[in-house]
């Protein structure tokens, strides 16, 4: 017998999704990642949950539908992690008409089941405070509703729903062979030590790695692929108001620029062909200035390269013969061999839908329970997503030594969970020591107990994003504790 129904070589959102989806349905399951959970294009998205304008103007009306209805179940699932916003579009005489703008968003309103968001609206931004980041000539403005995301949280969320329902989360874990027969056996080195494992089916979800991993470990041919990368920059704060703005650029592209983190503004997404090796992705400079020119265009405050605190890349890979947001996912199954899925690319907003649909494809090999993951909270969201300020002042009333923004963060990232970080403490000081004015003692030792972070970026860039505040000395002797916690 096979120690697991499924094994997964790969830990990004698309193979923790599949994990989770899996292991509530009763299989057994293990998931292998050599590195960190999102530790590489899962981490680097648009944090973006919505439908896509840029793909209603395609007339690809059935998947915004199909988007939208993802989006109303993010919220249900991850009112912590997945926030509503209002997102803003100025017009612009010279890119798209206000008509068309109009149109646009009155189909968008009648493919979205409002579920207590708001409908479209026309700003005049003159007299609005959304226009005073702006430049006057931007007069009209059209508002409708979508929603962010904190992608990094996401991934680490839904392994560790997956854990709790039974699967087993190996990170630091690469999969080096996997010889096929009617079932896996793989050969894992798992920090150090070589084991072997045995499934009745695999799944590559290894991100920019699915075709070498498929020449090099699994040995199955492969449709050919096409890699891009997609790159975002972090700049200071631009604007108060709490929104995203959609910029329609002159090329025709639509940029966002939306708050992240209290202090700074994320500006993107642009896309390219990529070759070279995926572990390293530099973002040009070419893209840096295209990023700061879109947002000049309509921000009072120029944004100039040298304003870039951070830039935010990845790399995805499409089928080459046909390029989309919802990924690719191909099912092999020969009689007598075992079932390999491979998964790849994607966006966050349909993460849950394409893995309910590749653990589907494995019921005639295994019997199972019905999907489930629509209705299931991750861990710390079994609240409405309109309570998020409620339980921010639950958590203050509970813990007085809590800021309001350090209620906020926390909130954000733990939910309905964040007992399980600070306990009983009645004083900051019972959390042990502080690293920079957010992060304790108690917070870290809860990351690497239960959340698998093993480095001080681990947490500083994945787990949160406190290494954009952090300096050199906190880092430092944040590094020095981690190293001390067996």
């Amino acid at each position: 017998m096979a120690d697991y129904d499924l094994a997964i070589i790969g830990g990004g959102l698309n193979g923790v999704s599949l994990a989770r989806d899996a292991a509530g349905r009763g299989l057994r399951v293990i998931l292998l990642e050599q590195g960190d959970l999102g530790g590489a294009a899962s981490s680097a998205t648009p944090r973006l949950v919505h439908g896509d304008l840029s793909v209603l103007e395609r007339r690809g009306f059935w998947r915004v539908r199909r988007a939208l209805a993802e989006h109303r179940i993010w919220l249900r699932i991850a009112p912590h992690l997945v926030r509503p916003m209002r997102f803003v579009i100025p017009a612009h005489s010279e890119e798209r008409p206000p008509w068309l703008l109009r149109a646009g968003l009155y189909v968008y309103d009648g493919l979205t089941k409002r579920g207590g968001l708001p409908p479209s609206a026309t700003l005049d931004i003159t007299h609005h405070p959304v226009g005073n980041a702006l430049k006057r000539p931007f007069g009209m403005a059209f508002e409708y509703s979508d929603c962010v995301v904190d992608d990094s949280r996401l991934v680490v969320l839904t392994a560790l729903d997956a854990a709790e329902r039974g699967a087993a989360i190996c990170t630091g874990a690469r999969c080096v062979r996997a010889d096929r027969t009617d079932t896996w056996r793989l050969a894992v080195v798992d920090r150090g030590h070589r084991r072997i494992i045995t499934s009745r089916a695999l799944a590559n979800t290894t991100g920019a790695w699915t075709s070498m991993v498929a020449d090099t470990v699994l040995r199955q041919p492969q449709p050919a692929m096409a890699a891009t990368q997609m790159s975002q920059i972090l700049v200071p704060k631009l604007f108060e108001s709490d929104n995203v703005y959609v910029f329609q650029n002159s090329d025709g592209r639509l940029i966002f620029a939306q708050p992240f983190e209290r202090d700074f503004t994320l500006i993107g997404t642009v896309t390219h062909a990529f070759t070279g090796d995926p572990a390293i992705v530099a973002m040009p400079g070419a893209d840096v200035s295209y990023l700061c020119e879109a947002a000049s265009r309509y921000f009072r405050e120029r944004v100039a390269p040298t304003d870039v605190v951070r830039t935010v890349s990845g790399v995805n890979l499409t089928l080459a013969s046909a390029r989309g947001r919802d990924g690719t996912t191909l099912f092999h199954a020969r009689r007598r061999k075992a079932p390999l899925i491979t998964m790849f690319g994607g966006d966050v907003t349909t993460s849950r839908l394409r893995a309910e649909r590749a653990v589907t494809r494995l019921t005639p090999f295994y019997p199972m329970s019905r999907p489930w993951t629509a209705g299931a909270p991750l861990p710390g969201g079994d609240f409405a997503w309109d309570r998020f300020d409620t339980e921010v002042d639950l958590a203050r009333d509970r813990w007085r030594f809590l800021s309001e923004p350090q209620a906020q963060r926390l909130v954000a990232a733990y939910g309905s969970r964040l007992s399980t970080v600070l306990g009983e403490a009645k004083t900051r000081e019972e959390l042990g020591p502080a690293f920079g004015p957010e992060l304790t003692a108690a917070e870290v030792r809860y990351l690497m107990t239960c959340e698998w972070a093993r480095f001080p970026e681990d947490i500083l860039w994945r787990r949160s994003k406190l290494g954009l505040t952090m300096p050199a000395a906190e880092r430092d002797a944040l590094a020095a504790f981690m190293a001390g916690v067996s």
